[in-house]
């Protein structure tokens, strides 16, 4: 890939608030031994997680986006009316239509905004960032919401042990306004990789197997994964996005002030924070609580910075994410408060 530099906006996006959400109830691996085979020694050393929030049922993404969106927008200090766009970023929206962010701009009162969904399954937060981002560097708007929600357990086969183990339920939402000084998003690379779809997916619902009782019989409507190759990919390609953001804006590992990646098993995190020469305490990780929140995970994670005290104004942050698709990103910014 040819590296071209992007060219400069005139106004730049900032983060200004952060709220997050999880749901009470817990499913720990001392739970999923006794649904599965597995152990609590298997899961821990292959994918680094101890347990998962899991949402109730009747409980849907909407709801826990709008628990992170209230918090959010408690800490800057705005009204729901304040807001002019509403983002969400999810896998497992409501229902197939009206959009999730219909139903979050409902249940807030955000009257007057306007909004739309993206589905980029583990990238979601970072496309949705990105997406809001664009918006208020165009001049377009000044005040936007972004949102990672999902409720991965409504799509997870719990008698599958290579997926049941892997995912949890959570939402983050972040708050979007113009930046008066140089903190805020720097730069970013997103891809896609089509050819990666077939490996990670969720074959029944959509327009190619609509529901029947056919498909609901043969599982079609849970996630199926093929985890060796998702793995190989996701360190491939996350590290190889993240050097190629580093390069074009003069930077290296080592100036990194917190790395906050996709939470989707520790040992990718490590493999990636590896090669791209990382200080360790510069790793922000949180999988053993929360396991993989897929849209969720990146804010959850940027939550973790803040509590860890890893994450204060002008600190410079590196994002990173792959999820189905293949879908890959990556995001350079300073962070504002």
């Amino acid at each position: 890939m040819t590296l071209i530099p992007r060219a400069t906006t005139t106004v730049r996006a900032k983060i200004s608030a952060l709220g997050t959400y999880v749901p009470p109830k817990l499913l720990t691996n001392a739970d999923l031994e006794k649904m599965v085979d597995t152990t609590d020694d298997w899961i821990m050393s292959r994918v680094g997680i101890r347990e998962r929030h899991i949402a109730e049922k009747g409980v849907a993404s909407s709801d826990l986006a709008v628990e992170a969106a209230k918090k959010a927008l408690a800490q800057r200090g705005w009204a729901p009316t304040d807001l002019e766009v509403i983002i969400v970023g999810t896998v497992t929206p409501d229902m197939f239509f009206p959009s999730t962010a219909c139903m979050v701009q409902h249940k807030l009162g955000a009257k007057g905004a306007w909004g739309f969904d993206v589905s980029a399954a583990c990238s979601a937060f970072l496309y949705s960032l990105q997406t809001g981002a664009q918006l208020i560097a165009a001049g377009a708007h000044k005040r936007v919401l972004v949102i990672g929600a999902d409720i991965m357990s409504s799509i997870i086969d719990y008698t599958d042990r290579a997926t049941c183990i892997l995912f949890g339920d959570g939402a983050g939402a972040v708050l979007l306004e113009p930046s008066d000084d140089d903190n805020g998003l720097i730069d970013f690379i997103h891809e896609v990789d089509g050819s990666g779809g077939c490996f990670l997916y969720m074959p029944g619902g959509g327009s190619l197997n609509p529901s029947t009782v056919e498909t609901v019989k043969q599982k079609m409507h849970y996630v199926h994964q093929d985890g060796q190759q998702v793995f190989k990919f996701a360190v491939r390609k996350q590290t190889e996005l993240c050097l190629q953001l580093l390069e074009r804006n003069g930077l290296k590992g080592s100036d990194i002030d917190a790395f906050i990646p996709h939470q989707a098993n520790l040992r990718i995190i490590n493999a990636t924070a590896d090669r791209l020469g990382l200080r360790p305490e510069s790793v922000i990780v949180n999988i053993e609580r929360y396991g993989n929140t897929t849209a969720g995970t990146i804010p959850l994670a940027m939550n973790t910075a803040i509590e860890e005290g890893k994450l204060k104004k002008g600190s410079l942050v590196l994002l990173a994410s792959v999820g189905a698709g293949f879908t890959v990103g990556a995001t350079l910014l300073r962070w504002a408060f």
